[in-house]
């Protein structure tokens, strides 16, 4: 529902709202540790109360202009608009809102079997692969871990739950920032410096451990301080960049025939690899040591590179207009074809004329 000029921003509150759900639960961690049996018991209890205020804003909830339009109730759907917008000159979009809604009722297959169409392999592999990079960045395993990582550096156990409870209020700041600033960089760029940034801190990090932890199996006070800098550097490099990015430009590339099955399949995705990730890290960790922290800044540079040509951006576009990306892009447009040009344009003075 948001507007074009505002999407990125207020999208971007969803993943805000995670970030402050990551520091509230570790700092209830942080003091639950005091209550010895009773620590775990009230740290899942407490997650009752973000359930019930879930439940109770789900009522208040009203149904998208889009969701109305489809179900043909037209005259709400505009005067929900009207009322999201601010002003009864919705007549454009509102058309647009329309049109879409017609070519999407012309399909005559399930959604999950239109994601394999030709012209929606580009949204498709986009959303996928970059719910499996944020992943495989690291970006979870560092913080589930972070305790267990700075407790093994001889910070203690205090002290490695209170820098986790760090790392959760730059995290939360960094997310605010991208809040203001998305809309106005885009996305791309925003990845690809995040990006860099992440790269040079997972390097930092894996080489002080290298090196700090070869002869005694912990490091001196000073460098484990570094290590928790540069932390802190790759959460805030992450929390502008693929943190936010990751479920924006999936919304913002899928058409409205396929949005809610392509959005889904990118949540289920990302899902999946953070329980792998969670699974896997300990046995990276104590395989690899040091070096796993290399390997995330590997497979950064490999996601970077993937932005950088495959991914165009999508600041400011109308959600019905993400078609036309796809024609201009010099790999996309050899995959969904000509044939998919003629369809669409066909499709649309069908359309016109009706």
């Amino acid at each position: 529902m948001a507007p074009p000029r505002l999407r990125g921003g207020l999208n971007i509150v969803f993943q805000l709202n995670v970030t402050v759900g990551i520091l509230i639960a570790n700092l209830i961690n942080s003091i639950t540790t005091s209550l010895n049996s009773w620590g775990w018991r009230v740290s899942f209890g407490i997650g009752v109360i973000p359930a019930v205020l879930s439940i109770m804003g789900s009522l208040l909830l009203v149904e998208t202009p889009n969701s109305l339009i489809e179900h043909g109730n037209l005259i709400q759907g505009k005067r929900v608009l009207a009322r999201v917008r601010g002003t009864i000159d919705v007549d454009d979009e509102f058309e647009g809102l329309v049109i879409a809604s017609e070519l999407a009722a012309k399909v005559k297959h399930h959604p999950y079997q239109n994601l394999l169409k030709r012209k929606n392999i580009p949204p498709l592999v986009i959303a996928i692969l970059i719910q499996v990079f944020q992943q495989l960045s690291g970006i979870n395993a560092v913080m589930f871990y972070a305790p267990v990582l700075l407790e093994t550096m001889g910070l203690g156990n205090n002290a490695a739950l209170y820098s986790a409870a760090i790392t959760g209020t730059v995290n939360v700041l960094a997310t605010v920032l991208t809040i203001l600033v998305v809309d106005r960089f885009g996305r791309v760029p925003l990845l690809l410096v995040g990006g860099a940034q992440m790269f040079v801190a997972q390097v930092v990090i894996g080489s002080l451990l290298g090196v700090g932890l070869k002869d005694t199996g912990e490091l001196p006070l000073s460098e484990s301080i570094v290590v928790v800098f540069m932390i802190c550097i790759y959460v805030i490099a992450f929390a502008y960049s693929w943190g936010c990015m990751g479920m924006l430009i999936p919304s913002e590339t899928f058409p409205l025939e396929i949005r809610s099955a392509g959005q889904g399949i990118a949540v289920s995705v990302n899902l999946f690899f953070t329980f792998l990730m969670a699974q896997a890290f300990l046995s990276l960790l104590c395989g690899m040591k040091y070096a796993v922290f290399l390997l995330f800044a590997g497979i950064i540079l490999i996601m970077s590179a993937f932005i950088y040509f495959f991914v165009p951006e999508t600041k400011g576009i109308r959600i019905d207009d993400a078609a036309q990306l796809w024609r201009a892009h010099w790999f996309w447009k050899k995959v969904i074809g000509e044939d998919t040009f003629n369809e669409e344009e066909n499709t649309s003075a069908l359309l016109a004329e009706s």
